[in-house]
C-alpha cells in the first residue's frame, strides 16, 4: 500500500473535537497524517456557556451559524479537515423524569439510517483509524450515545460491499478507539499536583461526586503535551461554549505536561496485530502502509 496515514475523529457537536483528542490530532497533523473531523450535528440546541455572550440576543438568534464559524476557526487552528453529517442537535433533556427528545433530532434517528452518511465519508476518506465515544457517550448526552452507535455501525459495515451499496466503494478501517481523556486517575493527578504547589484546584467537587462508576480500560496513551497550547486555542475558538476564565484553563500547561502529558484512548476494535499498552493510534497500522 502506498497511502498516507489517515485518521477520522467522529464527534457529536462542534467543540467536542477540541475538548477530546485535539492535541493528538494536532500532533498527527504535524507528522504528516491526514485528519478528518466528522461532526454529527450543528450544535443548535447547545447552551451558551460563556458568560460574556450568554445574554446576547444576537448570539441566541444566530447560534447555528455562529457555531459553524467557530468550528471553521478551530479546524484551521488544528490543521484538520472537517465534514458535517447534517443532523439536528438533540439538546440535553433536564428534569425528573426528563422530557422527550425533540422530533427529528439526531438521537431519535434509526441507527442504520444515520450511519449511511458516515459510511459514505469513511469510504471516501478511507481512514486507517477511527476515534469516537464509548457506549456511554463519555457522558450520557443523547447525541454522544448516538454518535457511538452510528460510529460503530459505520466502522463495522464500511468494508462490506453488501451493506450500504449506494454509499461508495467498500473500505475497512483497521482500528477503532474510544476517547478516554477524562479519567478519575487523571483528574486526581491534576488535583493533587495543584494542591502540592499551593494552587487552587477546580477538581475537588468532581472527585467528591465521582461515585462508583467503573473505570474504563486505557490501552493507548498518546504523548502530545507539545500540542496542549494548540488544543486550548482550538477550544477557545468555540467562544459560545467555553468560559475563558473557567476551569478548563485553570491548570497551567507546564503542570499538565509534567503530570499527564498524554491523551488517552481505549482500543475497541483492531484488525491488525498490536501490543498493549500502546503509545500510538497507528501501532500495527504503520507497518501496513508505506508513506
Amino acid at each position: 500500500m502506498d497511502q498516507q496515514l489517515r485518521l477520522m475523529a467522529v464527534h457529536a457537536h462542534p467543540d467536542d473535537e477540541s475538548s477530546k483528542g485535539a492535541a493528538t490530532m494536532a500532533r498527527y497533523v504535524a507528522e504528516g497524517v491526514s485528519v478528518l473531523v466528522v461532526t454529527c450535528t450543528g450544535g443548535e440546541r447547545g447552551d451558551v456557556l460563556n458568560p460574556r455572550l450568554k445574554n446576547d440576543p444576537a448570539v441566541a438568534a444566530n447560534i447555528r451559524e455562529i457555531r459553524k464559524a467557530e468550528m471553521e476557526a478551530a479546524r484551521q487552528i488544528l490543521g484538520v479537515d472537517q465534514a458535517w453529517l447534517g443532523f439536528i442537535d438533540s439538546g440535553l433533556p433536564e428534569g425528573d423524569p426528563p422530557p422527550p427528545l425533540p422530533d427529528g433530532c439526531f438521537a431519535l434517528q434509526d441507527v442504520t439510517v444515520a450511519a449511511e452518511p458516515l459510511v459514505r465519508l469513511m469510504r471516501e476518506f478511507r481512514p486507517h483509524v477511527v476515534t469516537t465515544y464509548d457506549e456511554n457517550g463519555g457522558y450520557p448526552h443523547p447525541d454522544h450515545v448516538q454518535c457511538h452507535r452510528v460510529s460503530v455501525e459505520a466502522f463495522d459495515t464500511a468494508g462490506d460491499p453488501d451493506r450500504y451499496p449506494d454509499a461508495g466503494e467498500a473500505w475497512q478501517p483497521l482500528k477503532l478507539y474510544y476517547n478516554q481523556s477524562f479519567t478519575k486517575a487523571r483528574v486526581i493527578a491534576m488535583h493533587e499536583a495543584l494542591l502540592a504547589r499551593g494552587l487552587e484546584s477546580p477538581y475537588a467537587g468532581w472527585i467528591e461526586n465521582w461515585g462508583d462508576h467503573p473505570e474504563r480500560k486505557i490501552t493507548t496513551r498518546v504523548p502530545c503535551g507539545d500540542y496542549f497550547e494548540t488544543r486550548d486555542r482550538a477550544l477557545l475558538a468555540h467562544a459560545t461554549q467555553i468560559d475563558p476564565d473557567g476551569p478548563w484553563f485553570s491548570v497551567p500547561l507546564e503542570i499538565q505536561r509534567e503530570v499527564w502529558p498524554t491523551e488517552d484512548y481505549e482500543l475497541a476494535r483492531s484488525l491488525v496485530d498490536t501490543t498493549l499498552p500502546e503509545d500510538d493510534l497507528f501501532a500495527g497500522v504503520s507497518e501496513t502502509v508505506v508513506v
